[in-house]
């Protein structure tokens, strides 16, 4: 085919066979249709127009081709193919069809959308429109009123204008057809503006897709438009009152906080810093003074508040006197170690306390209740008497109403019987002596009371008021005496307290029990101690969990005067701490966290160095002083305290002890980690260390020392502290020699010709030159010989040449003296 004028070509797909169709149209005439073939190009007459409109057959045109057709193209092969290219033809319009809807369909959706965008920006105006319409109309009617009211009240000024005006015409008002008109069309205009505001407000799909739609304004902001326009429309805003607050202030406070607490906005209280000079953010702290200038420039009142108000809920509260009833006194036993004070009590008690202690001396303060036999309710504490345990006996006296000094009558006032003087003084508590032991033979109680008076003890013997008893713990004579002294002390002091009210106590001792965890002894002064009860005590806090008498008894609860040993504390807490009940346990909670808080700042700052001057004395001192650390672990507390002072008083001036770490309970991995790490010693008072820290000790090398008796314990330490201290060098001087004449030998240097004139001269002793009684050198000798033999010593008298090691100034006439040096090793007093 040549002729290629306006063709239009088609491929189809056929058989494997098969190959391209081209028709031809040239001019809208109808040509042939060429069918290429892998093997032959036959050219088949297309049908007549006419014809493939009435549907006429392919068959009928491949019977046309006549022998035109290449061989091996059957008839139903060419009316197949002419069958796709009929189906291809109609596909193609199908589609072009399809896409033309679609284009007329997305005109019609963009037409839509703006129509509606459009619509909806008119409802807008109009609605806006008739908004400001109905303002200026509300601005209009409230000027006309405000108008009508200066009128009414100028009114009675002028009565007989009034009238006039009233009885006249009204021309001036517009008539009232075209006023009814105006009012229904304001009236539609606002059933319209309703609707659309209504329908305005709801989400269409077309608004969801295309964007619009955004977040409408609330009911409130509303309400709060429409007051400012009222507000404007009545004459301008009005300024809002000021709300003056009451604003609490700590010590320390942000800014932003502060800015809360005023309800003020925190640009405007930066800004008023920044007036009064200080640059700060609003998350900077700001101290009380500058806080408290901020919040008056801005109208407030100023509540000063603290960190310790948290313990304003545990204040002590005077009690009525009509809800003060009588309790039972408490009494403490003081005296000196091996007094017989704990035999005293045992003897009261009808027990046998001492049997069961270490050493036969109290190492613990005890609390005890006795009955007697006239029904009376005693309470005792029994305090240790040695040196030791001062602030035990201090605590004892603090929280007691009768001291029973016990002194023996064979051994008369002793240091710690003075120092139990001073602790009853201190306290202001009535004093009864119990002068013990008066069955010994070699007792003289007329000398106790003689040394009582040189430290103001009057006994009522010796014309004076303090009462005193003679007493035998071994047979129990006086006994009975005793408690009756007791009693008629306890009944001129009318002890009285409240037990209907909230607990308050002191703690007498605690400890870390293995099976029942942290133990406080506590002594009830005021209030009611209940099993439940939530309280906070020192730096701990807890629920009573149980309580226990001084039998061994569980309690529900316990009353003023009344000792317990509570269960249920977090940890354990110092002897001497108050115990108070509280109301809830976040209250419990926040005093004890403020009172570690404070303790640890209170321990940081002794610790610390506050100045550059201590900074470097301690310094100095440090790199002077030896220390022996160790670590303690006791059964109670009180008794660790009582070793860690006597502790503490071990040393002088070139070597102390330094307690690292003091605690209650057995010695665990723990302790042993850090004696490991700190390379001392673990003292275990009266508790043992368990088997897997017994094992880390063997392992590590960390030496442990058990002890139940604090002599021993005191004395071990002072023993190995006396270790630490430089061994002292003691000069003894053993002879003097007298330079004759002086020689010099090749290879030895300058000898000596000397004279012993005292003592004797030995070569392994030092030897100092003197020269015009002036000390020229101090050294060793080199050689000491006699005639021209080496000898060790040399006696007076007698002759020698000698040698100094390393110095060679030696002249005739000057004198060497001879001396040994010993070293003498040094104890700690």
């Amino acid at each position: 085919m040549s002729d290629n004028d306006g063709k239009k070509t088609l491929g189809l797909r056929g058989g494997p066979r098969s190959g391209n169709v081209k028709q031809s149209f040239s001019h809208g005439r109808t040509k042939n249709v060429v069918v290429e073939t892998k093997r032959k190009r036959v050219v088949v007459p297309k049908p007549g127009a006419s014809q493939s409109a009435s549907g006429g057959s392919a068959s009928a045109a491949v019977a046309a081709a006549g022998n035109k057709r290449p061989a091996g193209i059957s008839d139903a092969e060419m009316e197949r193919r002419l069958k796709a290219l009929q189906a291809a033809k109609a596909r193609e319009g199908e589609e072009a069809a399809q896409r033309e809807a679609e284009e007329k369909a997305r005109a019609e959706e963009r037409e839509r959308m703006r129509a509606e965008k459009e619509a909806k920006e008119r409802e807008q105006r109009e609605a806006e429109e008739r908004a400001r319409q109905k303002a200026e109309e509300e601005e209009r009617k409230a000027r006309e009123a405000a108008e009508a009211a200066k009128q009414a009240e100028a009114a009675p000024a002028e009565p007989a204008v009034s009238r006039q005006s009233a009885a006249g015409p009204k021309p001036a008002q517009q008539p009232a057809p075209r006023k009814v008109e105006r009012e229904r069309e304001e009236q539609r205009g606002r059933r319209k503006g309703d609707d659309s505001e209504r329908r305005s407000g709801k989400l269409t799909l077309n608004q969801a897709l295309g964007g619009e739609g955004g977040r409408q304004k609330s009911m409130a902001a509303m309400k709060r438009k429409q007051e400012r326009a009222r507000q404007k429309a009545m004459g301008g805003n009005q300024p809002r009152e000021k709300v003056v607050r009451d604003v609490q202030l700590p010590e320390a406070i942000t800014v932003a906080e502060l800015a809360n607490r005023m309800a003020e906005r925190v640009g405007d209280v930066v800004k008023a810093l920044m007036q009064n000079g200080i640059m700060a953010t609003q998350n900077q702290t700001i101290d009380a003074d500058t806080a408290e200038l901020i919040i008056e420039e801005f109208g407030h009142k100023v509540t000063r508040v603290s960190d310790a108000d948290v313990e304003d809920v545990i204040k002590e509260v005077e009690d009525a006197p009509e809800d003060l009833k009588p309790r039972p006194p408490v009494i403490t036993i003081m005296g000196h170690v091996d007094h017989g004070k704990t035999s005293l009590l045992d003897a009261i008690r009808e027990t046998n306390v001492t049997s069961g202690e270490a050493g036969g001396i109290t190492q613990h303060i005890g609390a005890y209740q006795v009955t007697t036999k006239d029904g009376a309710v005693l309470t005792f504490l029994d305090t240790p008497g040695h040196a030791a345990f001062t602030s035990m006996r201090s605590r004892g006296a603090q929280v007691t109403d009768i001291v029973v000094l016990v002194v023996a009558a064979d051994d008369a006032v002793m240091p710690q019987t003075v120092e139990a003087i001073n602790h009853a003084k201190a306290a202001k508590v009535p004093m009864i002596v119990a002068i013990n032991k008066i069955d010994k033979p070699s007792a003289n109680p007329t000398k106790v009371r003689t040394d009582l008076l040189q430290h103001e003890v009057v006994v009522e013997q010796m014309s004076g008021d303090v009462q005193d008893v003679e007493v035998s713990a071994h047979t129990g004579q006086g006994l009975s005496d005793l408690l009756e002294a007791i009693a008629l002390q306890a009944e001129i002091l009318e002890l009285k307290a409240n037990p209907d009210r909230s607990a308050q106590g002191a703690v007498i001792e605690a400890q870390l029990d293995v099976g029942r965890g942290p133990v406080a002894t506590v002594l009830i002064q005021t209030g009611t101690l209940r099993q439940g009860d939530i309280f906070v005590v020192g730096e701990q806090y807890g629920k009573v969990r149980a309580l226990i008498n001084d039998k061994g008894e569980r309690v529900k609860e316990a009353g003023p005067s009344v000792p317990v040993e509570v269960l249920g504390l977090n940890g354990t807490p110092e002897a001497g701490d108050v115990l108070n009940v509280t109301e809830t346990e976040a209250q419990a909670r926040e005093i004890a966290e403020y009172r570690a808080n404070v303790a640890k700042e209170k321990r940081a700052a002794l610790g610390a160095a506050t100045t550059l001057e201590q900074l470097m004395k301690k310094a100095k001192d440090d790199e002077n002083v030896s220390e022996l650390p160790v670590l303690v672990k006791a059964d109670v507390q009180g008794s660790a305290e009582a070793i860690v002072q006597a502790l503490e008083k071990v040393g002088n001036d070139e070597v102390r002890v330094r307690v690292l770490h003091s605690g209650v309970g057995a010695i665990t991995e723990t302790d042993i980690g850090l004696a490991e790490a700190s390379g001392c010693p673990v003292i275990g008072f009266n508790v043992r260390a368990n088997a897997s820290a017994r094992n880390t000790a063997n392992q590590k090398g960390v030496e442990i020392r058990y002890y139940s008796v604090i002599y021993d314990l005191v004395d071990d330490v002072k023993a190995a502290a006396s270790g630490l201290l430089s061994a002292e060098i003691k000069e003894t001087f053993i002879g003097y020699a007298e330079i004759k004449e002086v020689f010099k030998v090749s290879n030895v240097g300058k000898v000596a010709g000397c004279l012993v004139t005292e003592g004797v001269a030995r070569r392994s002793a030092g030897v100092r030159l003197l020269r015009d009684n002036v000390v020229i050198h101090e050294g060793t000798l080199k050689t000491l010989k006699r005639f021209k033999d080496e000898v060790p010593e040399v006696q007076s008298g007698q002759e020698c040449g000698m040698a100094f090691e390393n110095y060679d100034d030696i002249r005739e006439g000057d004198v060497i003296e001879i001396f040994e040096r010993q070293e003498v090793e040094r104890t700690l007093d």
